[in-house]
């Protein structure tokens, strides 16, 4: 079948009302979350900010991660400084209750829980985003120049006003999700890590004209760049398929359903980036601590965790494969699939039904993790080693690339499934038409 082109896409995008006005609804409230990207918060020295964050840029800390996922909100300290994130860590928060307390894990199984589940996201949102924007107000205060007033004061006005803004993004995230097109909360930290390509693509040819980037050093990062991206599509869109069996079947009114087989895809990446977020946030820790103490020797000591050093990048591999193998853990349940596919009357050819079914899946995948820990390890710590070794300037990160494309073939996932199901619609509305045509000819 021939694939249609960019032109025809979008006029097919705005010849269905109903995925237009979502990409609409979308774009209107990313702009909103953009524009309040730029109200500073009272009493904030927001220069003095941007020059700390820019000093520190190269660090490789949790702070320039941070501030990264919320598109430059916590260097320039706007009122969506913590932006969706405490949302994020709280979901995170409930999928693991889910894995590990029994009660939770029933309250998932129907729409009732799941409500309640949600509503306690809810409220472990602004619990975080309060200690977040206390620890934050305490952090500008360290800064030397950045608060004009510091005290009680200052850090209450700071705390009210970033949890405002970070459940007011929640809210925004959440009527994407709704009624918007694709995830929200994945939309938002696309939107922030994108909206920061222009200005690095700016600085890039600034360095190139002044020499300070060679033509070969930009090109082996092009080269870097669309080999990862290329292979983030490929891990991303990759799956071990298992074949299944569905028996014949006997329906209402003496009908018969015929036996049919299908597969379950089992991903290869089934963690996403959350086991690079997990892995850097906690070998980051030597370093904040060092910090925040002012000791010399743990200062020494935190210099061997420091990007770029054996040390980082070998601690980084081997967190970052455990955390693939914790967090696939989390959010996949073999038993679960299992039990499903036994109610459904389906079986494995050659795997008992229940139990045998279970060991085989988790068997299955926890041989698929090991080459998506792998692949994981190589998106995270391949950009820094080359950024390193041609000594640039700058550096880019693969989480933020397999981000953005994750997100980016989800929601064109979510765009092809609203136009199939447009055309299937159009398809059975002509069918009636047709059809009752024909009963009026034959009278």
């Amino acid at each position: 079948m021939a694939q249609a082109n960019p032109t025809q896409a979008l006029a097919n995008i705005y010849r269905t009302p109903e995925l237009w006005e979502k990409i609409v609804f979308t774009f209107i409230c990313l702009v909103v979350y953009r524009v309040g990207s730029y109200v500073a918060v009272p009493g904030v020295n927001v220069q003095a900010m941007v020059d700390f964050f820019q000093s520190q840029q190269n660090s490789g800390g949790l702070l320039g991660m941070y501030d990264l996922f919320v598109g430059g909100n916590l260097s320039r300290s706007t009122v969506f400084a913590l932006g969706i994130m405490p949302y994020i860590s709280a979901s995170i928060f409930a999928q693991i209750a889910a894995a590990v307390i029994p009660q939770v894990e029933k309250l998932q199984k129907d729409e009732e829980g799941r409500k309640k589940i949600t509503q306690w996201t809810r409220y472990a949102t602004v619990g975080l985003a309060l200690v977040q924007a206390w620890g934050y107000g305490l952090f500008t205060e360290s800064i030397q120049g950045a608060v004009a007033s510091p005290g009680f004061g200052f850090k209450t006005e700071m705390a009210l006003v970033l949890t405002s803004g970070a459940v007011f993004v929640m809210w925004l995230g959440e009527q994407i999700t709704e009624r918007g097109l694709g995830n929200g909360a994945s939309l938002m930290i696309f939107f922030s890590i994108v909206q920061g390509f222009l200005p690095s693509i700016y600085a890039t040819f600034e360095l190139l004209s002044t020499q300070a980037l060679s033509p070969f050093a930009l090109i082996l990062l092009l080269a870097v760049m669309a080999g990862v991206i290329a292979g983030v599509v490929l891990i991303t869109l990759a799956a071990r398929r298992i074949a299944i069996q569905i028996p014949q079947r006997t329906m209402g009114r003496g009908r018969m359903q015929e036996a049919s087989k299908h597969h379950i895809p089992l991903r290869i990446n089934t963690a996403g980036v959350m086991p690079i977020i997990f892995a850097q946030s906690l070998i980051v820790v030597p370093g904040a601590l060092a910090q925040f103490s002012g000791n010399p020797r743990l200062q020494d000591f935190a210099e061997y965790f420091q990007p770029g050093t054996m040390l980082y990048y070998l601690l980084s591999a081997v967190l970052i494969i455990l955390f693939t193998y914790f967090y696939t853990a989390i959010v996949f349940n073999p038993v679960d699939l299992a039990e499903n596919l036994k109610k459904q009357g389906g079986f494995i050819p050659g795997v008992k039904p229940g139990a045998k079914t279970a060991e085989y899946i988790d068997h299955v995948v926890t041989r698929i993790t090991l080459p998506g820990a792998v692949f994981l390890t190589l998106i995270a710590l391949l950009p820094i080693w080359i950024s390193r070794s041609v000594s640039v300037t700058f550096q880019f990160g693969g989480t933020s690339l397999l981000i953005v494309v994750g997100v980016a073939l989800d929601t064109l996932a979510q765009m092809n499934q609203h136009l199939l199901l447009r055309k299937y619609d159009t398809f059975m509305k002509k069918g009636r038409v047709r059809f009752r045509g024909r009963q009026q000819g034959a009278f």
